[in-house]
């Protein structure tokens, strides 16, 4: 089989082998590649139109209790500034977001054991009685089951963790030993059982990945069937084990983009923030490709550049209302519109 019979498989039946997965990734021309994109956009507008979802994201802590390689924030980097928002200060990002027409917030962080179940709930509750048209988004890692089903409880609609990698010695290589790729796996399946719109995805280029991890990926995700799927390009971080490590590439993280929509028409899939710190139109050409959400910063500007996962983040000078204005303008130059609406993931 070809790679344009691979397409075309994946366009009629939203599944393909591990072997086919692995020879497209691996032989895949550039004519193939426009095919795929021109196939994926189709399949995305015949599901969304011209409509992108916001996120607004709110970075409430750059304080991490665990130590992956790849990452800016990790416990041991000495250099990293850490700040923790107060529950005033993210309920004022609401207020902000949602002035500007933001239906979604995702409060994202590390895993900061300084946001207990209490703090979280008491928030969660406020957003919603306050907002009840909007959804609440949790990114905050991997925490016990009991505490996921109390923040289920107190309101929270949708929970995103990447899985980074859904092969086991691949993810050894990225994280310490007392991180398990077991339990990640394990909360992933349980967040889908509590009732959480749950958001999986991966890093594209990542330190030792492969093609054949990079299908395993694609067929997690198959079997998952996450509402959300996060794919962006790994990028290093100067204060990082891997900081000379070359950042992932951008046409193959397009690519992965396209193969995800085939796979999942209806799914939610982010144009990242890495893919515009890679590339200059990341965003752009990541809808082009088949996405249908960005997500605007709302973060108090101060501590934007200090939420530094990796290198060179674009945005973190701009106020939300710049940002979102910016990203409208970007949006109709490719012909979409930005539209303020919770975008819930919807059953085909």
């Amino acid at each position: 089989m070809n790679v344009t019979e691979i397409i075309t498989k994946l366009t009629e039946t939203q599944t393909a082998e591990r072997g086919e997965l692995i020879f497209l990734l691996q032989h895949i021309t550039d004519d193939e590649c426009e095919l795929l994109r021109r196939t994926a956009q189709e399949t995305a507008r015949q599901h969304f139109g011209s409509h992108i979802y916001i996120r607004g994201l709110i970075e409430i802590s750059s304080y991490c209790k665990n130590d992956c390689f790849y990452c800016g924030i990790r416990r041991s980097n000495r250099n990293a500034v850490r700040y923790r928002l107060s529950e005033e200060e993210i309920l004022s990002c609401c207020d902000s977001g949602y002035a500007l027409g933001f239906r979604t917030f995702v409060l994202q962080g590390g895993e900061d054991n300084r946001f207990t179940d209490e703090m979280l709930c008491r928030l969660i509750c406020t957003v919603k009685s306050r907002y009840p048209d909007c959804a609440v988004t949790l990114s905050l890692g991997e925490r016990s089951f009991e505490s996921l089903q109390k923040l289920r409880d107190a309101g929270a609609d949708r929970y995103l963790l990447r899985h980074e990698t859904a092969d086991k010695q691949h993810y050894e290589k990225l994280h310490p030993g007392e991180m398990s790729f077991d339990n990640r796996i394990c909360t992933l399946r349980r967040l889908r059982e509590i009732g959480y719109q749950t958001g999986a995805g991966f890093m594209v280029g990542s330190p030792y990945q492969t093609p054949e991890n990079l299908a395993d990926d694609l067929l997690f995700i198959k079997d998952l069937q996450p509402q959300m799927c996060g794919i962006g390009p790994f990028v290093p971080h100067r204060d990082t084990v891997f900081c000379d490590a070359p950042p992932g590439g951008l046409q193959l993280t397009l690519t992965l983009l396209s193969v995800v929509r085939l796979m999942h028409p209806r799914i939610l899939l982010p144009a990242t923030t890495a893919l515009g710190t890679i590339d200059p139109r990341g965003r752009e050409l990541g809808i082009l490709h088949g996405a249908n959400v960005v997500m605007p910063n709302l973060s108090p500007v101060q501590h934007r550049k200090d939420y530094a996962l990796y290198d060179n983040k674009i945005c973190t000078g701009e106020e939300a209302a710049e940002c979102l204005q910016c990203l409208r303008l970007r949006m109709r130059a490719i012909g979409y519109e930005i539209v303020t609406d919770r975008g819930d993931y919807t059953e085909g």
